[in-house]
């Protein structure tokens, strides 16, 4: 079954290739706002159907989706759409794949979990991996210029994954502690950070009568559709499946091939030629990941298993 991991990551990672090719036809905020509607409209049907108690929540549930659905899919989306923009499809999905440095300073602040010296070595030495992709720029990334070798659509992705994580650490409570199904905090999330997104585009983009580019709209709808039945049914379900399967450590390190997928659908669709920054920084960030993962192994975070297949 690990032909399943590699197959999770392989079409994950082509999302940031796909994701540049859908700009082309609209704007980040109409494009994540369609995209998530849909998908919330899908899963909440579903459970229309299935589950109708799943909508009964009190308050502090729907606020906590509140939340969920303003860090996880509004602010997430629009930050790695945005970035996307300006970045090649490589060098965003490897930005993205240092979220377990993220995951474990938030497990750090809301779960208590010790930092020991060996996890600040780790994470060090992921951030110093960081440092030959972050200097490789291109095109109109040069032309906005942060500070040092940090460009504005550097720092756009890193905050989409900073928010990503953050964003499953409330999802975690949210199913945990207040007891409310994963499809259904996925879809309402997905619903109320569609519609927040779609209320951005209303008054940032310009609407005439949608924010697409004349004579695109068959390939955007087509594409949206796409993307929603691939990444945001098919992933998320498969991702959670192979949970049952693998122990998330090995999902985890699993997860460092995904700038190596990136640079290759990168290359094929997008003529984005391969750069060895990104194969020497991955190899340096795995060594930085392993080192805190091991770590959290002997303080007993993670079972350290095998995993179980049937």
């Amino acid at each position: 079954m690990t032909w399943l991991v590699i197959l999770l990551y392989a079409t994950w990672s082509s999302v940031f290739a796909f994701g540049k090719v859908m700009l082309a036809y609209s704007t980040p905020l109409f494009l994540t706002g369609t995209r998530m509607l849909l998908a919330g409209a899908l899963m909440a049907g579903y459970l229309a159907v299935r589950k109708r108690s799943s909508f009964r929540l009190n308050k502090t549930q729907w606020l906590s989706i509140g939340i969920l659905a303003l860090f996880s899919i509004f602010l997430t989306n629009i930050l790695e759409f945005w970035g996307l923009q300006y970045l090649s499809a490589a060098k965003a999905c490897f930005i993205y794949s240092l979220s377990p440095f993220f995951a474990a300073l938030f497990s750090y602040m809301h779960f208590k979990e010790r930092m020991t010296r060996s996890k600040w070595i780790g994470m060090l030495i992921g951030f110093f991996g960081m440092i030959p992709v972050f200097m490789t720029q291109t095109g109109s990334e040069e032309l906005l210029s942060a500070f040092s070798f940090f460009t504005w659509p550097t720092l756009a992705i890193m905050g989409a994954a900073l928010f990503s994580v953050y964003g499953w650490v409330i999802l975690r409570l949210v199913v945990k502690d207040q007891k409310v199904s994963p499809v259904m905090a996925n879809g309402s999330s997905m619903l109320i950070g569609g519609a927040m997104a779609l209320f951005s585009s209303f008054f940032i983009d310009s609407w005439n009568p949608v924010p697409i580019v004349a004579g695109s709209v068959t390939p955007f709808i087509t594409g949206t559709l796409f993307m929603t039945v691939l990444y945001n049914i098919f992933c998320y379900n498969l991702y959670g499946m192979m949970l049952k399967r693998f122990t998330a450590t090995f999902l985890s390190f699993m997860g460092l091939l995904s700038p190596i997928f990136a640079s290759i659908t990168g290359w094929l669709f997008l003529g984005e030629i391969p750069s060895w920054q990104i194969f020497l920084s991955t190899g340096i960030v795995s060594t930085g990941l392993w080192i805190v993962y091991r770590a959290e192994l002997k303080q007993g975070y993670m079972k350290k298993s095998t995993p179980v297949i049937d």
